[in-house]
């Protein structure tokens, strides 16, 4: 027996098939290798004339939502689910700072927290539930409210 395959079922198909790689804080969105396909499906929850939303469900389950501005440079990541994403890929050039300060903060004292001018963090969670925000102040778009970063 032959089973019609739907048009959105095939949509989806073609996101999985295609993955999305996500692109580093303070990066242009659209310079993402094309290797680094990490997610199953995406999607493009928030379009402003200011920034962009763009969603992606990792493999791993955990939610990664990149905030792209009108220039196309990734200005903030938030990520939250059962399992930390790649982080590396995810910070970029700000991964550095980011193992500094965990390397630097006492055992068991919670949260990460990094506040700088140039980047702001806040990572926390436990086994099978992880969240965080990253994001550039200089580079938030006019009037937006970091309280949108999740």
């Amino acid at each position: 027996m032959r089973k019609l395959v739907s048009a959105g079922t095939l949509c989806v198909g073609l996101l999985v098939l295609h993955g999305h790689a996500l692109a580093a804080l303070g990066e242009n969105a659209a310079s993402n290798p094309p290797e680094q396909q990490p997610a199953k499906v995406s999607q493009r929850v928030v379009d402003t004339p200011q920034y962009a939303v763009d969603e992606t469900q990792l493999d791993s389950g955990t939610r990664v939502r990149e905030f792209v501005s009108a220039n196309g440079t990734v200005f903030a990541v938030a990520w939250q689910g059962p399992f930390l994403p790649d982080l590396r890929q995810l910070l970029g050039r700000y991964f550095t700072a980011y193992t500094d300060a965990a390397r630097n903060r006492s055992f068991g004292s919670g949260p990460l927290h990094i506040d700088s001018p140039e980047l702001v963090v806040r990572s926390g969670g436990h086994m099978r539930a992880f969240s965080g925000r990253a994001y550039l102040p200089p580079e938030l778009p006019e009037n937006f409210s970091i309280d949108a970063i999740q």
